[in-house]
């Protein structure tokens, strides 16, 4: 590929331009960095400024992580900035990744699955036969359709008295390419079935005390394109609105709480990661998410949320529309947290450490998050973010050797958190 040609393609890539031919994105030589800023951050903005990139995440404090076409590296090393690499062929990474994908042999037992990444398609069978072999205690439920009219599939576990008790909610694969959120969602489905099963206490199971509402891909769109054409995309594939090019809403963005509560904390250019969208709650796949938690907060009510994704390992509570702004519950969402993170680094062969706090003064600034509108609007007790592994070696681009582990700490950590949800760490709410 042309210098020129080269240039043009990550530029695309980052305004979020529909290819109409849908032809995969080559990143054949494309390196990803990690970029030290320690504070010196204006100074390394304004020094990447001068050379096309596209980031994988927010400007903060320590680093920040971006991706260079081959005709920018030797750039890049005369601009004196202080990087490490993370991936030294992003194209070599990803046809790693996708080497290894095996072919569902439709056994839920058979936990070869976690061995590789899979299409969206098997996705939906895999809760299909989760849910047959589980046939008195589950039911499939649907969120709603995405704009291209695929399902957005989950499952609903409950316990022996049948549905009804506080709710447990589960959103992931918000963004599409992060990949490793439905895998480690489905492993901890697959866990709760089994524990079930093979319980000889009925009080002892969690489905007795809670139901689960499991919903591994909420943007299939996104997600199906990542696969088929831009590894890297994130966002829906919504069409443009009037006067753009650019596809594509952030859909964690788009919830009606905070959705204006901060210039910073969302794009209100079609062409952004992260885009907010025209008005709240304005893509048909957060109408349905929303209904849904509308409907467990009128019913049953939601005792649990957390929405899945990856890079970095955090675990965040509300707020992220302001880095003071801190719920009344904070106290025992972080107490919660601690415990979260200190049983996975502890069942972990990999020590895997999680930061932990309220997203807007831990991580940055977000406006119209899932967290924060299932909190204030759905009622949530408890409402987190988890921001699954690794930490800046892989990225987005995690191997596939990495699946299991990744799910194993996570179903460690969650049996823990479900025996906290309704402990007393405090004289009233939050406070100490």
């Amino acid at each position: 590929m042309r210098p020129a040609a080269i240039i043009s393609v990550i530029s695309t890539l980052a305004a979020g331009f529909n290819f109409q031919r849908r032809s995969p994105i080559n990143y054949e030589g494309y390196q990803v960095l990690r970029v030290k800023t320690l504070n010196q951050l204006a100074t390394v903005q304004a020094k990447l400024a001068t050379i096309p990139h596209h980031k994988w995440n927010h400007d903060v404090d320590t680093h920040i992580d971006i991706v260079i076409s081959p005709d920018q590296v030797n750039i890049v090393e005369s601009l004196g900035l202080d990087y490490r690499i993370m991936h030294s062929d992003l194209g070599e990474s990803i046809a790693a990744e996708s080497q290894v994908r095996t072919a569902y042999k439709r056994d839920i037992d058979d936990l070869a699955w976690f061995d590789s990444y899979h299409s969206y398609k098997d996705h939906v069978q895999y809760f299909t036969d989760l849910h047959e072999a589980f046939p008195g205690n589950s039911e499939l439920v649907y969120s709603g359709r995405s704009f291209e009219n695929r399902t957005i599939h989950g499952i609903h576990l409950f316990g022996d008295e049948g549905p009804g008790k506080p709710a447990v909610l589960y959103h992931g694969t918000v963004h599409a390419r992060e990949w490793i959120a439905a895998p480690v969602i489905e492993y901890i489905t697959l866990q709760l079935i089994n524990a079930h099963k093979n319980t000889t206490n009925t009080s002892d199971s969690i489905l007795n005390q809670y139901d689960f509402h499991i919903f591994p891909i909420v943007n299939p769109d996104g997600f199906t394109f990542s696969q088929e054409v831009d590894r890297l995309w994130r966002k829906t594939r919504t069409p443009p609105p009037l006067n753009s090019t650019c596809y594509g809403t952030d859909i964690n963005r788009n919830w009606e709480y905070g959705w204006d509560a901060n210039p910073f904390g969302a794009s209100t250019n079609p062409c952004a990661q992260s885009y907010r969208g025209q008005k709240p709650s304005d893509t048909i796949e957060n109408q349905g998410l929303d209904a849904y938690v509308r409907k467990l907060r009128d019913t049953s009510g939601i005792k649990l949320y957390i929405d899945w994704h990856s890079y970095g390992q955090y675990i965040l509570s509300p707020f992220g529309s302001k880095e003071t702004w801190y719920a009344p519950e904070l106290g025992k969402w972080t107490k919660t947290a601690s415990v979260l993170s200190e049983v996975i680094r502890d069942s972990s062969e990999r020590r895997t450490t999680f930061t932990f706090g309220p997203s807007g003064a831990t991580l940055y600034t977000t406006t119209g998050a899932a967290p924060d509108h299932v909190y204030a609007i759905g009622g949530a007790d408890f409402s987190y973010t988890i921001e699954l592994p690794d930490t800046g070696d892989f990225g987005f681009v995690l191997p596939p050797d990495r699946i299991l582990g990744a799910a194993e700490e996570q179903w460690e950590g969650q049996q823990v958190l479900y025996t906290l949800l309704d402990e007393v760490f405090f004289d009233g709410i939050g406070a100490v």
